[in-house]
């Protein structure tokens, strides 16, 4: 109840503000907004450059990776294989467990 008597309270003081001050609160309207838009476009500029920043650095890493791809693809694929052949010993080996039980 007190929040809602002080926001009435609150709003009938800002329209009597406003009619009493108008000329000034247009001259503080009219030196914010510049200044508003001026920060408003700066930060986007900073955000817009950084994006573009780590687009380039995808890029290259891009590039980097694809210089040296083939060597990579036949590295993994002998990692794949010694994992198959540890996984089918394993297998074994858990198969002559359950034979001796």
């Amino acid at each position: 109840m007190k929040t809602l008597i002080g926001g009435a309270a609150a709003a009938v003081l800002g329209i009597i503000g406003l009619a009493v001050w108008w000329k000034p609160f247009l001259q503080l309207l009219a030196g914010a907004i510049p200044f508003a838009l001026l920060s408003g476009g700066a930060l986007a500029i900073y955000l817009g450059f950084d994006e573009l920043k780590d687009t380039w650095k995808s890029k290259e890493e891009d590039f980097g990776t694809s210089s040296t791809g083939s060597e990579g693809v036949e590295q993994y694929k002998k990692e794949v294989d010694d994992l198959k052949k540890e996984v089918e010993g394993l297998k074994g080996e858990k198969e002559e467990k359950k034979g001796k039980k």
